[in-house]
């Protein structure tokens, strides 16, 4: 079992930087492929980008040069840093945790997840 809490969300001037954690309960969190979706007001859920258990990553092209993410496995927390925003990338950002890094929502487990909003 594993419970993903997320932080770091909050109101920003676009072209301003914000810096996601999920952190992560249980021992297995090593051993998880780790992702972001965000779903916007009146949207689906989208990928954002995911992290392999060997931290390969993968990001939707919407956010790539501007997004990284990164896995801490001795905190057990992913990060999600995101400079340059856009007023499109307002949205509920969420982590998530599965055995397989995937861009579909196909995943095991997920946080509550965290808002963020980009002002113009």
């Amino acid at each position: 079992q594993v419970q993903l809490v997320e932080s770091g969300g909050g109101l920003v001037q676009a072209g301003g930087s914000l810096r996601l954690s999920c952190a992560a309960s249980g021992r297995t969190f090593s051993r998880y492929a780790m992702a972001w979706f965000r779903q916007a007001p009146g949207k689906e859920r989208e990928f954002v980008a995911s992290i392999s258990a060997r931290a390969g990553s993968t990001y939707a092209d919407s956010v790539k040069g501007r997004f990284t993410i990164s896995r801490d496995v001795a905190k057990n927390t992913v990060y999600l840093q995101m400079n340059n925003l856009k007023p499109e990338d307002t949205a509920v950002y969420y982590c998530a945790a599965g055995w397989v890094a995937t861009m579909s929502s196909n995943y095991d487990y997920w946080g509550q997840g965290t808002q963020v909003t980009v002002s113009s």
